[in-house]
């Protein structure tokens, strides 16, 4: 059968995603792939000074997706099928184009570990993250923003006269806008994805990107990559050059023996064909190559241990397979990331396939031949001038507008391009995108003025970049605008202007909290945690006097500030104010499994230990539970020396 491109439905059982946290993201980064100063010194000069470039400090102005649950329900979900006789490949658009299945017609193998269900977990940069598939993580150190978020998609003519599959977004975190074309060849065993990140700016960009491939775990499943060392990255937070395959006496290669969950970025040496592969005890597998500019490889494993299968349970459901992660990125490690001068992009091309190979070499006690042997099978089936040539007969079509739209994302994209009156053949972002949530920044860039809200309601997201910031500065100084100008400031490292511009607006703000709540903030971040929680708990009086309804707007904001309220008065000491918080939830909010740990820890400040433990022994769960999180072990050891129940152990590292 000649290629096809169609649009088709898939069924999972799936959590809803719930609504945006509307509280500004004014903390640090809660990223663990962080590496301390002092250890820096010893890594190579190349990989220091990418790790030191541009971190980013927060989210902003991307908002925190932390209102999902885990009620899970039959859900129809929009998807786009690309397939011919040979694969198949299922895209999600409305979940930031994740592959959820790529199918191999003659085998009738399945080659990436496809989730049976959409469970949001606390792991991307924003929150809501769900295991499975091919993601595409751009943006900054971690699983990107656009996780489950919905990306433009359209047909597009493929080089070889057939249809791809376009897909693109304005990435937000650094203003950069970036497509990806997944291209099918007639008769072809591998899928071609071309990417391209372009930096519109004026300014140089730090980029990060790491394609993300969930691969079935098996007791004999390997990963293999042409290299024979590798970074390992643990949730100790260092950085340590170990060999490959055997890091402490134990191959690493099979995800199934370690103890905890790592990260190993392979050495690939220069000149070296780029590729990673997963493989069966049978020798059947997937495998990944890309042109030479993707260098990074990586293998993410759980590990053995009760922490790494506890999580791979709460991604999925108990019973079914469990996952590795095999990734390839533009640096060597993903705490990483690279600049693109003003006006440049990044493009290359990645294949992916089956890949089998002889079980013996493969599995093999020599590290070399099973790697040969590897390497020798995937040049038999997509030699490496191939790949170089798809990239090459794609790169004409990257500017080709697209034809049928098959998918809707945001409206970002559309208002960065008419402020910035960008030209990005290839990745239109039409005015029809524009939304209720661009709409008073709409207003702003063509009037000079930030409306005032129509009706009562937590505020809008805000915009953070140098541009909006000037805007919001010579726009008129009513409350709103200066909530917004205090958020930009903060993103832009000026907090003691930020904290003027929300003490200025709030002298003549008609709804308070959300400026009293950002002033909160900032005493905790200054370290004033008296004054942190007096600011906490007029802001909780005042939402609780104006929320309106129990609506989704005012539930997100009563469960955010309630939280934040609670955890800063327990930090001040100060049970009974937060005892007052807790009164004025709503009793659905306090079941929430968040609200449950809080309860406990309230609990326990007040003395009541015993009914503390009650809730542990009444079982609870916390659906956004940080990746890499230790406040459950915290909580319960301050209750009990007894060990950790297996159900809330979610342990990532070794204990100290």
């Amino acid at each position: 059968m000649a290629t096809t491109v169609r649009r088709a439905v898939l069924n999972l059982s799936a959590a809803p995603l719930g609504p945006e946290n509307p509280l500004p993201a004014l903390r640090p980064l809660d990223e663990m792939h962080v590496v301390d100063d002092r250890d820096r010194a010893a890594l190579p000069r190349d990989m220091a000074r990418q790790i030191g470039y541009e971190p980013l400090a927060t989210v902003l102005p991307v908002r925190i997706l932390d209102g999902y649950g885990r009620e899970r329900t039959p859900t129809a979900l929009d998807a786009v099928i690309i397939e011919n006789d040979r694969l198949r490949a299922t895209v999600l658009p409305g979940l930031g184009g994740r592959i959820h299945s790529l199918h191999h017609k003659p085998t009738g193998r399945e080659l990436l570990y496809t989730n049976p269900v959409l469970q949001p977990a606390d792991f991307a940069l924003n929150g809501a993250w769900f295991s499975g598939g091919i993601e595409w993580n751009i943006g900054a150190t971690g699983h990107t923003t656009l996780s489950c978020a919905p990306v433009h998609a359209a047909r597009v003519p493929a080089p070889d006269g057939g249809e791809m599959v376009r897909l693109w977004e304005w990435e937000r975190l650094r203003d950069l806008p970036f497509q990806v074309d997944l291209w099918l060849p007639e008769e072809s065993d591998f899928l071609h994805v071309g990417v391209r990140i372009r930096n519109p700016h004026e300014h140089t960009a730090p980029v990060y990107w790491w394609s993300n491939i969930a691969v079935p775990e098996g007791e004999r499943t390997r990963v293999l990559a042409p290299a024979d060392e590798a970074w390992r990255f643990g949730y100790e937070r260092t950085l340590t050059r170990v060999s490959v395959p055997e890091a402490g006496s134990v191959d690493r290669t099979y995800p199934l023996r370690g103890d905890f969950p790592a990260d190993y970025f392979y050495e690939v040496p220069d000149g070296a064909r780029r590729w990673i592969a997963s493989l069966d005890e049978d020798g059947h597998g997937l495998v990944q190559t890309s042109t030479d500019l993707l260098r990074g490889r990586k293998l993410f494993l759980w590990g053995s241990g009760p922490g790494g299968r506890r999580w791979q349970e709460w991604l999925t459901e108990p019973g079914t397979v469990g996952y590795a992660e095999i990734q390839a990125g533009l640096a060597r490690t993903q705490l990483e990331h690279i600049p693109l001068e003003p006006g440049g992009e990044f493009s290359w091309l990645e294949s992916y396939g089956p890949l089998s190979a002889d079980a013996g070499a493969v599995h093999g006690a020599d590290w070399a031949a099973a790697r040969a042997e590897t390497e020798r099978r995937l040049a038999e089936v997509l030699p490496r001038a191939d790949v170089d040539a798809a990239y090459a007969a794609w790169r004409p079509c990257a500017d080709t507008e697209p034809g049928e739209s098959l998918a809707t994302g945001s409206g970002w994209g559309a208002l960065e391009v008419r402020r910035g009156k960008y030209k990005l053949p290839g990745t239109p972002f039409a005015d029809s995108t524009l939304g209720e949530q661009q709409e008073p920044w709409l207003e702003l860039l063509d009037q000079g003025t930030f409306p005032e809200p129509r009706r009562v309601a937590p505020p809008g997201p805000s915009l953070v970049s140098p541009h909006w910031r000037d805007m919001l500065e010579t726009a008129s100084a009513d409350p709103l605008t200066e909530y917004h100008l205090g958020v930009a400031q903060w993103h832009g490292g000026d907090r003691a202007q930020a904290v003027r511009s929300w003490e200025r607006g709030l002298a003549i703000a008609p709804s308070r909290w959300p400026l009293l709540r950002c002033l909160a903030v900032a005493a905790e971040e200054g370290g004033q945690r008296d004054r942190a929680a007096d600011l906490y708990t007029e802001a909780f009086d005042d939402l609780c006097a104006e929320r309106r309804d129990d609506g989704e707007a005012w539930t997100a904001a009563t469960a955010a500030l309630g939280r934040e309220a609670m955890e800063a008065l327990l930090t001040a000491e100060r049970p009974e104010a937060a005892r007052t918080v807790w009164a004025g939830l709503r009793p659905a909010l306090r079941q929430r499994g968040r609200f449950r740990l809080l309860e406990a820890r309230l609990l326990i400040a007040e003395g009541d230990r015993a009914a503390a433990r009650a809730v542990f022994d009444e079982g609870f769960e916390v659906a956004d539970l940080r990746e890499g999180a230790e406040i459950l072990d915290e909580v319960w050891a301050e209750l009990t020396s007894e060990p950790l129940p297996d159900r809330y152990n979610y342990r990532m590292r070794p204990r100290t």
